[in-house]
């Protein structure tokens, strides 16, 4: 449905001429579609009243995952009994994975299915995931026993529900923000400006789901076990798909362009190729003599081949940065003077070579986020850790370490309205930006109170490795630091996500190509991937090369790690704000 090129329309008949206005407003400008391949009204489709079928799915998809994401190092080392490195390595592999899959969503999404319908696909695979999880923690086959075999069985069903939910969060996580996203016309300003605050209420629902999960699911998986754990996500997720087809006549639809310009990693591909094939050519001196197909005259409009339409659909202006890359569109000439035919391997149009040029001014930024997200890698890692070597007792109950996530989603869900309702007014007055903040100054602002909260993390270590010690002296007893030292680390790390994740989801769709939506969202989760990577190596090379971080904390010096990753934090900042300063908008 998101596929349809070529639909028109209604003509505005002679009777109409007096309100021509009125009958053109009926309808989006932006070319969005219903369900039905026509042009979407905009009083019955769109805006909020779809979003709240997306927020609801993107919603139980959350509680589905930080069900799982949150106490996984927990079951990993108490169910499993893997060491605490080898846990903390795999839930951050695990977690990478799923922000690594989401460039299959967004290539099916952009180029074969469109949103809606892979969304729909990868919660199906989502649920079996699930189901699996659920069954592993439930069926005598998969329970631990004093049986080698047994416990290999439960490790191998484990971990294909792990990754069948990587898989499914795949085609999620690309495809729900950017569909909410074209429920608002971007020609409309009214509309433009609730597309920005769009993203901000996005990642609150999903830190209400997380929230959830943080506080009700941990304690029932810690309490009551582990299939109830993950068979009420499980259900949630059910219902999540229910609600998102539910909404399917109240969705505007993006038209995607026609021919080979609807598959985005094609066209990247393309241009590279070419460009290398053109290597030994020489660039013309005015652009306009590189290839671009001519857009349509008012005059044949009854007759333009699917070539124009796309040159029409697709057109962006040439820009002069990255120019070996306009060799790929260099049109070569016979000894005749003529021009030589060649193939989408051989010359593209100037309009597809500029789109990887976009993508490319967007990697100084994404390269920037992946210190950011090792960052916050370490709240389902490392802190946990932490968390379960301090004192769990707090006013009589015992917490869990995976719930004092519960201040990081709090902190979120404090700040986003704070930020929609009193920062973005206040700093539109002082800088003249729409939003307020550029998504570059928001980003820059995450960047660096994660770096504050790596630094904190790490004086809280000390000073509990320092009780530790005190009482292996047995000078103070048994007393040990209260959990609760932890909550303004995390706080602070909530607050780091409102500026640079929500600044990451509004910059990487708002760069992005418009062929690429899809896919510029994608790479926006890449960057938590390649985050969640880079954890798992630091995590591993640390330990392998200094000892800091052992099975027994008070043996190591994890906070020096923290140390370590609060360096590279500044260093990070420092350079993103070294490109940011360079950069050519």
């Amino acid at each position: 449905m998101e596929g349809a090129a070529d639909v028109e329309r209604p003509l505005i008949h002679d009777h109409d001429h007096d309100h021509p206005q009125d009958e053109c407003s009926k309808y989006t400008s932006d070319g969005t579609l219903d369900i039905n391949n026509q042009p979407a009204l905009k009083q019955s489709t769109g805006n909020w009243r779809a979003c709240f079928f997306i927020l609801g799915t993107e919603f139980s998809e959350c509680l589905c995952f930080f069900a799982v994401a949150r106490n996984l190092v927990t079951y990993l080392t108490t169910t499993l009994h893997e060491s605490n490195v080898g846990a903390a390595r795999n839930v951050s592999t695990w977690i990478g994975t799923c922000f690594l899959t989401p460039l299959v969503g967004a290539f099916l999404a952009d180029a074969h299915w469109g949103r809606y319908s892979t969304i729909v696909v990868f919660l199906s695979v989502y649920l079996l995931g699930m189901l699996i999880m659920t069954l592993s923690a439930s069926l005598p086959l998969f329970q631990p026993s004093s049986s080698p075999n047994a416990s290999g069985i439960h490790g191998f069903a484990v971990y294909m529900g792990l990754y069948l939910v990587a898989l499914g969060t795949g085609g999620i996580k690309p495809c729900s923000s950017a569909l909410g996203a074209d429920q608002f016309d971007g020609a409309d300003p009214a509309e433009l400006v609730t597309k920005g605050s769009f993203f901000n209420w996005y990642y609150f629902a999903i830190n209400i789901g997380s929230l959830l999960s943080a506080t009700a699911i941990v304690w029932i998986q810690d309490n009551v076990g582990w299939s109830v754990g993950f068979g009420i996500p499980m259900l949630v997720m059910a219902l999540g798909l229910a609600v998102f087809v539910a909404g399917r006549n109240f969705y505007r639809y993006k038209r995607r362009p026609p021919g080979h310009c609807s598959s985005p990693l094609t066209r990247v591909a393309q241009v590279v190729v070419a460009a290398v094939r053109n290597c030994r050519l020489e660039l013309p001196d005015d652009p306009s003599a590189l290839h671009e197909l001519l857009l349509p005259s008012s005059s044949s409009l009854g007759s333009t081949t699917k070539e124009e339409e796309e040159g029409d659909y697709c057109r962006i202006a040439h820009t002069s940065q990255f120019r070996f890359l306009d060799k790929a569109a260099i049109v070569e000439e016979n000894k005749k003077g003529k021009k030589k035919k060649a193939g989408p391997w051989k010359q593209c149009r100037v309009s597809q070579v500029e789109e990887l040029k976009m993508l490319l001014r967007m990697s100084p930024v994404w390269a920037s986020l992946l210190l950011f997200f090792a960052a916050t890698a370490q709240m389902s890692s490392t802190l946990i850790e932490q968390g379960m070597a301090m004192d769990t007792r707090v006013f009589g109950f015992t917490v869990p370490p995976a719930s004092l996530s519960t201040f990081d989603i709090a902190s979120v869900l404090l700040w986003v309205p704070l930020y929609d309702a009193l920062l973005v007014p206040l700093a539109r007055r002082l800088t003249g930006e729409s939003r307020g903040f550029t998504q570059r100054q928001r980003i820059g602002a995450g960047l660096a109170l994660s770096a504050l909260a790596m630094a904190y993390a790490a004086h809280v270590e000390a000073w509990r490795l320092s009780m530790a010690a005190a009482a292996a002296r047995e000078t103070e007893g048994k007393k040990r630091v209260g959990i609760m030292w932890q909550a303004p680390c995390y706080f602070v790390m909530g607050a780091a996500e409102v500026f640079a994740s929500i600044g990451m989801l509004e910059y990487f769709y708002d760069q992005s190509p418009e062929g690429m939506k899809s896919l510029g969202t994608a790479l926006a989760q890449l960057a938590i991937a390649g985050g969640n990577y880079l954890n798992s190596g630091l995590l591993g090379a640390v330990a392998s090369a200094t000892g800091w971080i052992t099975d027994d904390l008070d043996e190591g010096h994890l906070d020096y790690f923290f140390w370590f990753m609060a360096a590279l934090g500044v260093a990070n900042l420092l350079q993103f704000v070294y490109c940011s300063t360079r950069h050519k908008g």
